[in-house]
């Protein structure tokens, strides 16, 4: 296999803007604007919006998931990506995108409950597979490209390849624990051998959960062929300080920290 094919000049950003939401959502008065905390990543150079609409509407609403779908249209080299658990609301949001002609580029599966607080883990195969594979192939003739999160399993890679998916998106909360402790190189391992795994059968690689300032560039240095990163409670939480745009550019430049050669002391 041709490893070039799934290594591209930088990893790409997408900015997850949940976290936006949730602020919005203590008071009546739609500030902070999430449409406007988008168009103000995009500004400054983020390559996507992700947003995750969980069924309880504690963040992302479903307004905001086809007002977001309709700026995304202006910008029709950055991507569009709806995470969420396909036997909940997300395969209804991408049906709908899909049928008034703003489908998402990216569909990210996630196996979360309704009342989860956060995403916690990946898919676990064989268990899965046979419910997955035809929402995936649903998506697929809709236009949409599929990334299972998952675990930093490489033996679970090619099972995930073989339900159909596109990619898979490594759930980096265990990397981001570790970091700074000696267990750091060894999550580092972990996550490159299912990196490699994955691109092995052909399957791109995403990666998201508590990627930050301080970890992201060591990630994309060390895990191979990662195309995209999607990052939204550190970095939100950077823009209170800095604003969006002077932490779009932080995280890009962590990504091009990331790329850039290795000088010898």
């Amino acid at each position: 296999m041709n490893m070039s094919e799934h290594i591209p000049h930088r990893t790409a950003l997408s900015v997850n803007v949940n976290k936006v939401a949730l602020v919005r959502n203590t008071r009546r008065l739609g500030i902070p604007s999430v449409t406007r905390a988008a168009a103000l990543c995009l500004q400054a150079g983020a390559q996507g919006i992700t947003v995750h609409p969980r069924p309880d509407e504690r963040h992302i609403r479903r307004q905001d998931v086809f007002e977001l779908a309709a700026l995304m249209k202006a910008w029709p080299e950055r991507e569009f990506n709806i995470e969420g658990n396909p036997s909940q609301n997300l395969m209804d949001f991408i049906r709908e995108l899909a049928g008034q002609g703003m489908r998402p580029h990216q569909a990210t599966f996630v196996p979360d409950s309704e009342d989860q607080f956060t995403s916690d883990h990946g898919w676990r195969f064989p268990q899965d597979a046979e419910r997955l594979a035809p929402l995936i192939a649903e998506c697929q003739a809709l236009g949409v490209r599929v990334s299972l999160f998952m675990d930093p399993i490489p033996e679970q890679m090619a099972a995930a390849k073989a339900a159909g998916a596109d990619r898979v998106e490594l759930y980096t909360e265990p990397y981001a624990a570790a970091w700074s402790t000696p267990q750091q190189a060894v999550e580092l391992q972990r996550y490159a051998a299912a990196a490699q795994a994955a691109l092995d059968v052909g399957l791109g690689v995403n990666a998201g959960h508590d990627l930050n300032r301080e970890n992201l560039a060591a990630f994309v240095r060390e895990v191979p062929g990662v195309l995209e990163v999607s990052i939204g409670h550190a970095l939100i939480a950077d823009a209170l300080e800095l604003g969006y745009a002077a932490t779009v550019q932080a995280y890009l430049g962590c990504i091009a920290a990331g790329f850039a050669p290795i000088k010898n002391s």
